[in-house]
């Protein structure tokens, strides 16, 4: 497959462009920062979609902005499902954990514990869903990760949900096998699923 990652230099992206040339995939890696070693572009900007996306088979969406500027993420969720509408490509985005409904039955933004300092970006993340369920012109998936997303290793094994959470936790590693395996195999067009341990 010919790939193209927005964010292929995050803690993320760097692990699917790691998994994917792994598996033999053509992987064009995408940074906003001229000099990283990837193409130049920016997510948020439908033309650069378009440029970077025409002629693949796949686009991932690792991006992740900083702290502050959290609207970007819709910003760009917005433009990569609208370039690659244009192109006719798949578009697989790794949003996050906060919309999850855990086995209490409440969302993992909802539990009482939830840390003050992520409900900035858990909005974002949750604005960014709703996006990729409203639109009907992209084919699109949304991959939420479990709300413990940290490097660890690759082992391959782990569960796979839709929107409920099936696991506290997941490496960044099995993060990126999990986001292969769908990007091989799709199971999940235009809906979400998450995995965990």
């Amino acid at each position: 497959m010919r790939i193209t990652v927005f964010g292929a230099f995050g803690s993320v992206g760097r692990r699917v462009v790691a998994e994917a040339r792994r598996r033999g995939h053509d992987v064009t890696p995408v940074s906003r920062r001229p000099g990283s070693g990837g193409e130049v572009g920016d997510a948020r900007v439908v033309a650069d979609v378009v440029r970077l996306s025409a002629g693949r088979d796949l686009v991932v969406s690792a991006t992740r902005p900083v702290d502050g500027r959290e609207d970007e993420l819709v910003e760009a969720t917005r433009a990569l499902l609208a370039g690659v509408a244009r192109t006719g490509v798949r578009l697989l985005a790794v949003g996050g954990a906060a919309t999850l409904v855990t086995p209490a039955g409440h969302t993992v933004e909802e539990a009482p514990d939830f840390p003050e300092a992520l409900k900035p970006i858990a909005r974002a993340c949750a604005e960014q869903l709703a996006v990729c369920l409203a639109d009907r012109a992209a084919d699109w998936t949304y991959l939420s990760p479990p709300a413990v997303l940290e490097p660890g290793e690759r082992t391959g094994v782990f569960r796979v949900g839709g929107d409920e959470q099936v696991g506290s936790a997941i490496s960044l590693e099995d993060l990126a096998v999990a986001l292969l395996d769908e990007a091989e195999t799709p199971r999940h067009r235009r809906r979400r699923f998450t995995v965990g341990y």
